[in-house]
């Protein structure tokens, strides 16, 4: 099966499965023209291998190529992501 990406709209979450199993997954809310990415989760056992930033960057990705909404990252870790890479922050509702 191997690493698998994918939104799943009807859970509000982006997952990355790793042999079936979520390895990570990022949760949103979509309301009006903004996507709040609310939690990031990465599975204890892999904690350390980069598959929250895997996911993060996956789901802004999928919002930037696919929709007209802008980004409000409520969970902390997006918040980090967006500081590490400055040249997305167009993306971002200010």
């Amino acid at each position: 099966m191997g690493r698998v990406l994918a939104k799943e709209s009807d859970a509000n979450r982006y997952t990355l499965r790793i042999d079936g199993a979520i390895g990570s997954a990022v949760d949103y809310r979509v309301s009006g023209n903004a996507i709040s990415f609310t939690h990031t989760f990465t599975d204890p056992k892999r904690r350390g291998q980069g598959l929250a930033g895997e996911i993060v960057e996956f789901a802004v990705d999928d919002v930037e190529k696919n929709t007209e909404y802008r980004i409000v990252p409520m969970c902390w870790y997006v918040g980090e992501w967006f500081d590490k890479h400055p040249e997305r922050a167009a993306l971002l509702n200010r």
